[in-house]
This record gives C-alpha cells, structure tokens and sequence, in this order.
C-alpha cells in the first residue's frame, strides 16, 4: 500500500531513508546510475510549502543557462532547437527606462540582473520578496563573464516608486521587490524597483534581466539527470529528514521569531564534503541551506554560484550536446522556467553573442569577503556593505571587475573542486 507522500513503505530490513523504487520511468531514467550500494534515494515528493519556506533558488537554474551557457548549447543543437528554446522563453518588460543601460549596439560590456523570486503556487506576486539577487557581468570582450551576490538582508535607500504608491524609505534589499509588486505593480514592477535600488546604490544599470521559478529549477535538473557538485562543508539539512519509519519528514522546525527546533526522532539529510554527483532534489536541498552552517546566506550564495558553473558543466558535456532529445528537454525545460526582459537586443543576439562563455571563464565573487557585516537597527537585523564591495559593485559598472580580482584574489569563490573526488 503506498504511503500518503506516493512513495511504497520500507521493508523490514531497509534502512531510515531508503526508498523502493518507484514505478515511474521518467523519474528513474533521470537519476544518475549507480553500480553498487544501497538502493537510491527517490526524489521527495512535491510538498505543499510552508508560508516561510524560502523560494531564493529560482535565479540559479538559468542564470547560467540562459546567459553563460545555453547560448553555445543551443547554438550547437541547430536552428531547430535554438528557435524552439526562444520560443518557449516568457518575454516581459522588466526593467523600465530609468534602469535599462542605453546603447543600440550589444558589443562592449553587458550587466545583467538575476532574481529569484519568494513566490508560492495559488498565491499572487504581491508579497514576494527577491531571495536571490545575482549581477552576471560580462566584460567588453564578451571572452569572460563574473557572478556577483547581493545579500538579500542588505540596508538600502529603496526609492520612491509612484507605479506602486511606493514613497521611498530605508529596508532590506529584497524588500524592493515587494515594495514594487504592491498595487498591481506585479512582477515587472517588483523588478524594476530592485533594479532601480541597485542603481541608486551602485550607479549600475542593466542591459538585461531574467527571474526564474522554482518548479524550472527542478525541471532542469531533471532533465539533465541531475549535477555534480563538489560539497565544500558539511551541510544539514533542516527542510528533509526522515523518520524512525522511514517517512520523509522535516527534521526541523522554526519558531516564530526564527528559532530552529531539532524533532526528536528525525534523522536530517546530511551532505559530506566531497565531488558527488546530486539528483534534482538534493542539488535543490543543498543549495538552499543557510541556517546551520558557519557562514549563514554567504555559504549559501557560495553554493548557489557553484551549482550554477556545475549545471553549466553538466549541460555543455558530450552526453547532453550529443544528445538530440535530452538537449531537448533541456533547452524547453529552461525556457519555460525564464521570464526574461532581453533589454535592446534580440535573444538570438544575446545567445550568439555570448556563445564563447563557459564554466571555465566564470569567476564568482563574494560580498564583504564571505563574512558577516551584521547590524541591529531599531529591533531590526541587517546586513551592510564594506566599503569594499562598495568598490565590487562599482567595478561592475565601470568594467573594471578584473583589476578588482587581482587586488582581491581572496574575494573570489571556487567551484569546490580542491577538496578531491
């Protein structure tokens, strides 16, 4: 008799954690093969989210899909699949004049803003907060491209936005979002507040921008039967766990002034440092983690850019390009999962455009060195920007992010890759 999450009960000899196999081909066709062990472990199933679970992961599916790595795949697979990828990409106006950079010309250096959006199935984006904000530059060159971070509890002037009744004030950053989709300002409103946050902050402008959903981040992943990431710490998961029965359940939970209680009983998922290959939920489970480990949201952000060079490498090798239908699946998978504002230019210019972008030419860069800068206003806890990242983000607006990597070589974040496997 299968359980009320869909998935059969353990045998008697099986241990907490360990699924029977499903009778879905689809499912089973997209996890990694393993030759030996224990059976592996299926993908939970698709729950009802709790009001505070975080939904930061959207920008990371496509980030570097649509933008560093889907333009040579897509290229590579021929006309057929390049127009079908196109095709199936949400196209919206985003950004709004005063954000958008001016120029009719794409050569010469491309900023590009990237949000993941807190918003929930049945639920109006009215009340969505940006959990994930990611500037993806690319230099005049376009031979080389460079992720930076936004803290999302970063102190910002949030200006005035008439579109939402919005008056202006002093929040957190991913507040800008919300302010903007108020009053029927809705996703494009809720973007283009952020995005005009940032460049009153920075003096940042965007050529371009793209917000990306949950269920397209578990799509894509699925589709290319899942990634290999390099786990660079110990990482409990407070969202998945299982119960002495075997029974998935949350291992955690959190009180409502953000106190994490352990259940008794519940063993949580646990990823260990090394290179192994993660299925679509545990690269998701993984990602999303902030709350027990040392560095909080900049581990997470350190997770988040190498699970993007990770989907870039796993959708750039031979067993996918050559893959006419997995490339497919892939390249309809990524589509659907973008809403995308292509500035100025055509999509088919971005893609050809920045078809020499690779994993290997992706530098990732911290904020405030990866450490905290916390502050406590008025009750409030915030996150500040050093002076530093200060000079980071203006290094994006003026082209300049490879002098600021060689004065700060410590600044940049690896892919994981040193700790073996």
């Amino acid at each position: 008799m299968p359980t009320a999450t869909g998935r059969p009960p353990l045998g008697p000899n099986q241990p907490a954690g360990a699924w029977a196999p499903q009778p879905d081909r689809a499912a089973a066709a997209a996890r990694p093969p393993r030759a030996s062990g224990p059976p592996p472990q299926q993908p939970p199933a698709v729950r009802k989210k709790r009001h505070r679970d975080p939904w930061w992961a959207k920008v990371l599916v496509i980030a570097g899909a649509m933008l560093m790595l889907l333009s040579g795949t897509a290229i590579a697979g021929g006309t057929v699949l390049l127009n079908r990828y196109t095709g199936s990409v949400n196209q919206q106006s985003l950004l709004g004049s005063e954000a958008m950079a001016t120029g009719t010309s794409i050569n010469g250096p491309l900023t590009i803003l990237l949000v993941g959006i807190d918003e929930r199935p049945g639920e109006g984006v009215e009340g969505s907060r940006s959990d994930s904000i990611v500037i993806a530059h690319i230099d005049a060159s376009h031979n080389g491209a460079y992720l930076v971070s936004i803290p999302r509890d970063s102190r910002v002037q949030i200006p005035p936005f008439p579109k939402s009744h919005y008056p202006g004030g002093i929040d957190k950053i991913n507040s800008a979002f919300f302010f903007g989709s108020q009053n029927g300002g809705g996703r494009a409103g809720g973007f283009e507040l952020l995005a005009l946050t940032i460049k009153r902050l920075t003096g940042i402008t965007f050529n371009a921008g793209a917000i990306v959903n949950f269920q397209g981040f578990q799509d894509v992943t699925r589709a290319l039967g899942g990634v290999h990431m390099c786990v660079d710490e110990t990482v409990t998961s407070i969202h998945i766990g299982w119960d002495a029965n075997g029974k998935e359940t949350a291992p955690y939970r959190m009180t409502p002034d953000l106190q994490l209680i352990k259940i008794p009983g519940v063993r949580p998922q646990v990823y260990k440092p090394g290179c192994q290959d993660l299925s679509a939920w545990q690269a998701l489970d993984y990602v999303r983690q902030r709350e027990l480990i040392s560095d909080g949201d900049y581990g997470r952000q350190r997770h988040q850019q190498q699970f993007i060079k990770a989907l870039a490498k796993k959708t750039l090798s031979a067993g996918v390009v050559t893959n006419p239908a997995k490339l497919d699946s892939v390249l309809r998978a990524a589509g659907e999962a973008l809403t995308v504002d292509n500035g100025n230019f055509k999509l088919t210019d971005w893609l050809f455009t920045l078809k020499d972008i690779n994993p290997s030419n992706v530098t990732m860069i911290k904020t405030n060195a990866g450490t905290f800068h916390s502050e406590t206003i008025n009750g409030q806890s915030f996150e500040t920007l050093d002076p530093t990242s200060l000079q980071l983000l203006q290094s994006v607006r003026d082209d300049r992010l490879s002098d600021f990597v060689a004065q700060h070589p410590d600044w940049v974040n690896t892919d994981g890759a040193a700790i073996g496997g």
